[in-house]
């Protein structure tokens, strides 16, 4: 049966080609105090920024700038931000660049106005804002985590060893986001690869929770078919429109609410990779990739017939004769040849990960219970040694 629930998400989306010519429109409900907020000098050689800032002039907009932010957004740099923000008396955050850039611009955005400590307030108690919300807007560059569309942000705090996500509500989703395909192609296959197995994790921690058959999980079923279909052939032609426009949307669908309604929803994988990401500071969807097999093949006797769905639904793997644990295991083995078949990580030594770090980040792991098991600590580490 589906449980009673609400959705709604506010956030604005212009998809296509040019979409950020809309930007000039979206300004005008916004004060004159703009922060740009980006990552490293890709935007610049790409022209993106030139493009950006042209807009802002055509505006009338006072800009300032936080630049270099890292794929792991550190606590340390939300501070920088926040203070840059503060000086500049921000009306507004324009974020450009990939999910990152998106997670920080919402950190920076509760915490100008917070009297407390961000990190202690909404990465360790978990509260909502208490203050004035600076609102955000994006325009990506990469797809993969979904930011764009949801209120999720994630940091990372090098002094504690700590790589949290904290999902906002309503008030801290962008208030619009630009969508533009062509932006994406100029990413070096190891990062479009990396964010592919992001979006497949996105869907897989919703879809893998519940027992019950419900709409989410078709909805799920058609976007990692969509994903796998477009995957192989933006590996083939990065240059490929139509794959990396399908990618980009997906990638937005995965994670803006929709496919979690009436799902309790796991995240056990992504609560392992962040804790592995917290000791190497490794690319995110790798971190994921790393460890999604030897967990989903410790849960699935926990949740064997969607295992066994999964495997038929998804990959296309035959009933006839088979058992559901042999399909479900069938299932596995088809994600397994498509992840090496993308180049992903498949272990997390090859991240930096050493042997006398799993007790570490064994300690950093947040255990879940949306999931069809709940873990204790010693199957965490038996988990990460399989990963090794």
């Amino acid at each position: 049966m589906l449980g009673n629930f609400i959705y709604h998400n506010p956030t604005k989306l212009y998809f296509g080609k040019d979409a950020v010519n809309s930007l000039k429109d979206e300004l005008k409900n916004y004060g004159d105090n703009v922060l740009l907020v980006y990552g490293g000098g890709s935007v610049k050689k790409n022209g993106i920024y030139d493009k950006i800032t042209e807009i802002f002039k055509e505006c009338g907009k006072n800009v300032a700038e936080v630049a270099g932010v890292m794929p792991n957004p550190t606590y340390e740099k939300l501070l920088e931000g926040v203070k840059i923000a503060k000086q500049h008396n921000t009306d507004f955050i324009l974020a450009v660049g990939g999910g990152s850039v998106c997670d920080y611009s919402k950190a920076v955005s509760v915490s100008v106005h917070c009297d407390e400590d961000p990190w202690d307030k909404y990465f360790i108690r978990f509260e909502e804002p208490s203050c004035e919300i600076v609102p955000v807007g994006c325009v990506l560059t990469m797809a993969g985590t979904g930011s764009e569309m949801n209120g999720g942000s994630v940091i990372t705090n090098h002094e504690a060893k700590l790589k949290i996500g904290h999902v906002f509500g309503d008030d801290v989703m962008p208030k619009f986001s630009i969508l533009d395909p062509v932006y994406t192609m100029t990413l070096p296959k190891y990062q479009m690869c990396a964010g592919i197995y992001d979006i497949m994790n996105h869907i897989c921690e919703q879809y893998f929770s519940g027992e019950d058959d419900n709409t989410s999980d078709y909805i799920s079923e058609g976007l990692m078919r969509s994903l796998i279909t477009s995957s192989r052939a933006a590996v083939k032609d990065p240059q490929d429109y139509e794959a990396r426009s399908n990618i980009m949307w997906t990638a937005t669908w995965a994670l803006n609410t929709l496919v979690s309604r009436g799902k309790t929803t796991d995240w056990m994988v992504h609560m392992l990779g962040q804790a592995v990401g917290a000791y190497t500071d490794a690319t995110h969807g790798m971190t994921l990739a790393a460890v999604s097999l030897p967990y989903y093949r410790y849960i699935m006797p926990y949740g064997l017939k969607k295992f066994a769905r999964f495997a038929v639904n998804v990959w296309g793997v035959s009933p006839d004769g088979k058992t559901d644990e042999q399909l479900a295991n069938a299932g596995l083995d088809a994600m397994e040849s498509w992840m090496k078949e993308m180049g992903l990580v498949m272990k997390i030594s090859e991240l930096g990960a050493t042997q006398d770090m799993i007790e570490g980040i064994a300690d950093a792991t947040i255990i879940l219970d949306g999931g069809y098991k709940v873990l204790d600590r010693g199957e965490i580490v038996d988990i990460l040694k399989a990963s090794f």
